[in-house]
């Protein structure tokens, strides 16, 4: 497993990306032409402050590195049993990935979870001073999988391992969606964020239908994750790659995630009210 950034390889990208020299490059970094060809070389360690020099100069002058890097990976994918999926980690991933070292309380409960874009897992760790981003490569063969769409079946999975549904926990429609969850390997669904756990809070609360809460969900379009549930899952992921973010990089999606929130809170309103009535509430349904 690959647990460093690659930047050597990034310095060159650099240089070719905007065709300067090593010296020139140097320069713009404040750092001695003999330094940059050691880091290039890999013969001597950078610091963290000259990493994030290097990846903020990039992203200020347009060198998009870890979006170019991304979308080569998902070209170089030759056959429909791999897929490249990406981790969006807080501080980085310590040691061998653990699934009983993640939270209960996640959507589908304890898991490793990867989002199937870069730009879903940039977006959700642009908060944390110290966050990166992994690059995976995901091997399905001989791996079982359910999948989620945004349906009622979807919503109630997600309030039952958010700890909404106690009251309903033996329910035949719950029991059934745990018998169907119970010996998968992965679970492939629609991603969540505190918006669409609130819009969920609202539906479990018998505030508004099943109808209303799907179109309020379907209204902020994040994409779909990936849940590894068993150590057999863990087995058949590869780490490529840990991907530096750089701070001008973070406040870019910073900026991106308060633009799609305005626009998604507008698409609530609409769909609530567009909506009201029509399907049924909680306690109907279960």
């Amino acid at each position: 497993m690959n647990n460093n950034y690659l930047i050597n390889g990034d310095i060159k990208l650099i240089l070719d990306y905007i065709n300067i020299s090593k010296k020139q490059l140097a320069e713009k970094l404040d750092v001695d032409k003999v330094t940059l060809e050691r880091w290039i070389s890999s013969a001597v360690n950078i610091d963290d402050v000259n990493i994030e020099k290097i990846y903020s100069f990039a992203f200020k002058n347009d060198i998009l590195i870890n979006e170019i890097k991304s979308q080569l990976y998902l070209e170089n994918i030759q056959d429909d049993y791999h897929k490249i999926l990406f981790h969006g980690a807080k501080s980085g991933l310590n040691g061998k990935i653990d699934i009983k070292r993640s939270r209960k309380n996640n959507d589908f409960g304890q898991g490793f979870y990867c989002g199937e874009s870069y730009d879903q897992a940039a977006l959700f760790v642009s908060g944390f001073e110290n966050s990166c981003i992994y690059t995976i490569n995901l091997d399905t063969s001989n791996l079982s999988c359910v999948r989620f769409y945004v349906n009622q079946e979807w919503m109630l999975a997600i309030a039952y391992f958010r700890g909404k549904l106690t009251k309903y926990k033996n329910n035949d429609l719950v029991q059934s969606l745990l018998k169907k969850l119970e010996y998968v390997d992965y679970v492939i669904a629609p991603i969540t964020d505190n918006r669409m756990y609130q819009i969920i809070d609202s539906f479990i609360n018998g505030e508004i239908t099943d109808e209303q809460c799907k179109h309020c969900l379907a209204a902020t379009n994040l994409g779909y994750q990936y849940v590894f549930k068993t150590q057999k899952a863990l087995d058949q992921i590869q780490i490529l790659e840990k991907m530096y973010y750089s701070n001008a990089e973070k406040n870019k999606y910073q900026s991106k995630r308060m633009g799609d929130n305005k626009i998604s809170e507008s698409k609530i309103k609409i769909a609530r009210i567009q909506y009201r009535g029509q399907g049924q509430y909680i306690d109907e349904i279960l």
